[in-house]
């Protein structure tokens, strides 16, 4: 989680409202406290900013430059995936929604290991039940690894992705594996996690779900378990524990789900250590009250539930068009997986940023 810009709980929080953010550019002429007199008006990207601002989530000038970023990103937070042990076999899927057609979703082929996924083996499938996860485009270098076979998506992945992306049409992005700590404190009574740092208070709150009605593999008479986890993360869910199963996040971009994951993983990790220890009485356990986490949240985690969704019949939907006030909601956890994208760019030598943007020109007939 980014540094909190204030050194303190404000004694009121209703500067924190629902206010307009504003459009000019920001002033950093400060008060003699040396707070920035648009406190309030700041995104919070914009208040841990010294200087310069960070210029946050690009524009695209059509569909294809969109699709083409977004793989290649979604293709980076699989590198850093494998880069921290985030394999199980089969299991584990990333999700993107397409930019131009919003009942449809990329994934990642089935029974390809996570380092060695490249832009242009993501598979395009529908996100409607009654097309059974249809395969619209997508696996080009998948082809030419294995000859003619075409690799296929994970069904119980489908089943959990697209119940997602179907309930809730603010989300762009899905991630799903199952990570050593994240199991272990799946299997803890059901619990979530305590506010023990201030970086966990990213999920204080309805960010974090819980959903303890564990059914079995999603496959056969368990695909509706998808639909059950959906319903479990809410409205305004950023993550889930699953119970007995593994970690779920969104995010408006596959970025903001990627380093939530991460960070829901480190956090269970974190949990397991601090139950570990209180259990045989190394020290008092001291857990950040809510008036304390619920500012940090807002100040460095804004729900990703916001009001602001994808328009299923609107050309401007995330990272489109010039719209401050959804991007300043946006880019905080954004730009929190940056370094992370730089570094997995940097080791692979660009080699996964396979595509050019002719190749992403798609035209579909749902």
């Amino acid at each position: 989680m980014a540094p909190i810009a204030f050194s303190s709980p404000p004694t009121s929080t209703d500067h924190l409202s629902e206010a307009p953010l504003s459009k000019e550019p920001i002033s950093r002429d400060t008060k003699a406290n040396g707070v920035a007199n648009n406190e309030a008006e700041e995104s919070s990207l914009q208040a841990i900013c010294h200087g310069t601002i960070l210029p946050g989530i690009p524009s695209f000038p059509s569909f294809s430059a969109h699709r083409l970023w977004a793989l290649n990103h979604m293709t980076a937070v699989f590198r850093h995936w494998s880069r921290h042990s985030y394999t199980e076999g089969l299991s584990g899927h990333i999700s993107i929604r397409d930019p131009e057609y919003p009942h449809l979703f990329w994934m990642n082929p089935l029974a390809v290991h996570f380092g060695l996924l490249r832009a242009s083996d993501m598979l395009l499938l529908s996100d409607k039940p009654a097309d059974d996860g249809r395969i619209f485009a997508g696996g080009n270098v998948t082809e030419r690894r294995w000859g003619a076979r075409t690799r296929c998506a994970n069904k119980a992945g489908w089943a959990i992705h697209s119940a997602v992306h179907r309930r809730r049409s603010d989300v762009g992005a899905v991630c799903h594996a199952h990570t050593k700590a994240g199991k272990a404190w799946s299997c803890m009574g059901g619990r979530g996690l305590e506010m023990l740092n201030q970086d966990v208070c990213d999920f204080y709150g309805e960010a974090l779900a819980v959903y303890d009605q564990y059914g079995g593999v999603v496959v056969g008479e368990a695909l509706g378990e998808g639909e059950q986890i959906a319903r479990a993360l809410g409205p305004r869910g950023k993550a889930a524990i699953l119970v007995n199963h593994g970690l779920l996040s969104v995010g408006t971009t596959v970025d903001e789900a990627g380093f939530l994951f991460g960070l829901l993983e480190r956090s269970c990790a974190i949990q397991l250590e601090v139950e570990k220890a209180y259990g045989v009485g190394k020290g008092e356990r001291r857990i950040i009250n809510d008036r304390e986490a619920e500012f940090n949240f807002r100040v460095a985690s804004q729900p990703v539930s916001t009001g602001l969704k994808f328009d299923l019949g609107d050309y401007c939907v995330i990272g489109l068009g010039d719209d401050s006030l959804m991007r300043a909601f946006q880019e905080p956890l954004f730009y929190e997986f940056q370094p992370e994208y730089d570094y997995e760019v940097a080791m692979s030598h660009d080699q996964f940023q396979d595509l050019e943007e002719k190749d992403l020109r798609i035209k579909i007939s749902e």
